[in-house]
């Protein structure tokens, strides 16, 4: 029997029918315009349960209306920004990575997050007098394996071993079981990523296992996998492992290329307040000319 698949933290909770699970603590607030759900994974129990290692994941989820002017963009940036922080550690050089195919628009929100953020390693070097009082941030969009030869993994592993940072924050799209959350949901966690996860494509993971150092995973769903979109539009329907010839498609957003533009914007928006401390929109934009 099939079921249906997720990146989505939340949505596997969701799938348990919120029941109370041994190992698992959750709980929800609203800092407008986002609403937030927070889980924690404790011991072996939460990770059977939910198929995730131990950690902490947050979910973000904004109201349809949220990205349509700039001052919801840079709104829902501020309170991803303050949440983000909590698991950031409080000083050194942050390297984030922008995780997918850049030429793939379901699959280009890393690379193109990466063109908000404010890049200043080079600069703190260069000119301390200007620059010296902002954080060491650094960027990698690594590409994906068919274009590069290079596993992610390894690429990564070069330029950690190479700059050394204090952690590690890569950004990639995902996959969900909802229509409704494409495109409108952000997931943090602190347990690192497995790039490719979202495009039913995993590769090797990037963890604090595998990097040294502490890596947060930053993400929002672009896809919903064929089948799962069949089993949530039809209430209590089944399918068979039989694939068929479109099981494995991967179904987006009819705007998908405007959609994921403007969560980029929000990803990079809410790294540059969480690690440089309040600009404005304006001011952000400034340093991205």
């Amino acid at each position: 029997m099939y079921q249906w698949r997720t990146d989505l933290a939340l949505e596997r909770l969701e799938g348990l029918e919120n029941q109370t699970i041994p190992g698992i603590e959750s709980r929800a607030w609203r800092q407008s315009p986002l609403s937030f759900h927070s889980i924690s994974i404790l011991d072996k129990r939460g990770e059977q349960a939910l198929g995730r290692p131990q950690g902490r994941y947050l979910t973000a989820e904004m109201e349809p209306r949220a990205l349509s002017d700039s001052q919801w963009i840079y709104r829902a940036a501020m309170a991803l920004a303050q949440q983000l922080r909590s698991m950031l550690p409080g000083k050194g050089a942050v390297l984030a990575v922008g995780l997918g195919n850049r030429a793939m628009t379901p699959d280009a929100l890393g690379p193109l997050a990466l063109e908000h953020l404010i890049i200043t390693r080079h600069l703190i070097s260069a000119m301390p007098g200007e620059f010296g009082s902002m954080r060491p941030v650094c960027a990698l969009a690594s590409g994906v394996l068919g274009t590069t030869g290079i596993e992610t993994a390894e690429i990564v592993r070069g330029a950690v071993a190479r700059v050394q940072p204090a952690a590690v924050v890569a950004i990639d799209a995902m996959a969900s079981r909802s229509l409704d959350r494409l495109c409108r949901t952000f997931q943090m966690s602190d347990t690192g990523i497995v790039p490719g996860s979202g495009a039913c494509n995993p590769r090797h993971a990037l963890n604090s296992d595998s990097l040294g150092v502490p890596v947060i995973a930053l993400g929002v769903p672009t896809v919903v996998e064929a089948r799962t979109l069949a089993l949530n539009l039809v209430p209590g329907g089944q399918l068979d492992e039989d694939k068929g010839p479109h099981a494995d498609m991967l179904v987006s957003p009819k705007d998908i290329d405007l959609q994921v533009a403007k969560c980029a914007k929000v990803l990079g928006y809410a790294l540059n307040l969480a690690l440089q401390g309040h600009m404005t929109s304006a001011e952000m934009e400034q340093y991205l000319c």
